[in-house]
């Protein structure tokens, strides 16, 4: 992974509710924490404007994060958002601390590939449905894939890729199919467009029936 992050924070002394509404509103900053790694957790300020620069950028939520405590750099993963429900505003970030020799679960973004080339569409008409946006997988935080591509090219009409048909990188195993066959989830599907047998059938049958009638009026 070429891209590194670092994220400026400091201490936060001032607990509570009300004191973390006056961080928003007064400073501009949020409340953050970070925790793991055998070592305290630790409540933090980071400024907004910067977080949310870094969340631009895909390859900040499946990243080893240097998180700058008051010059005390700690590795750590975003472990978690808290969002405003309204205004769609991050309230509060949690940072996981990594140890490189430790493996670590994550969710990274699913990259899908040749969806409009893919035969379903392209050749039959259909459109693609996904069903996750992400994988859970288990690695090393150095092994952490920025992204896993899922390759559409070849799949057709009602046909569901699954989890155990996504290939992942060497060292990096799926959370969900460790805990047996009956955790392979589905990924993507292709779908008939809507209406097509609704729409056919009823016309066909029409046709069908009015051959008859002209049959037995003659």
């Amino acid at each position: 992974m070429s891209d590194q992050f670092e994220v400026q924070a400091e201490l936060r002394e001032d607990m509570g509710k009300g004191a973390s509404r006056r961080l928003r509103r007064l400073a501009d900053k949020l409340p953050a924490i970070i925790y793991g790694g055998g070592k305290e957790p630790q409540s933090l300020t980071i400024v907004r404007k910067d977080l949310e620069k870094s969340l631009e950028n895909e390859a900040f939520y499946s990243h080893v994060l240097q998180v700058n405590v008051g010059g005390d750099v700690q590795k750590a993963i975003l472990k978690d958002l808290q969002r405003h429900p309204a205004k769609n505003l991050v309230m509060h970030a949690d940072f996981l601390r990594v140890d490189d020799k430790v493996a670590i679960k994550v969710h990274v973004p699913i990259h899908f590939l040749n969806e409009e080339s893919c035969v379903g569409v392209k050749m039959e008409g259909g459109m693609i449905q996904h069903q996750a946006t992400d994988i859970e997988v288990s690695c090393l935080p150095g092994d952490i894939p920025e992204f896993i591509e899922v390759d559409m090219i070849e799949v057709v009409t009602g046909q569901i890729v699954h989890l155990s048909e996504v290939a992942l990188p060497e060292g990096v195993t799926s959370v969900a199919l460790a805990l047996g066959e009956d955790h392979d989830l589905a990924i993507a599907s292709v779908i008939a467009p809507k209406g097509n047998v609704d729409e056919d059938a009823p016309a066909a049958a029409e046709e069908e029936a009015d051959a008859e009638e002209g049959e037995s009026e003659e």
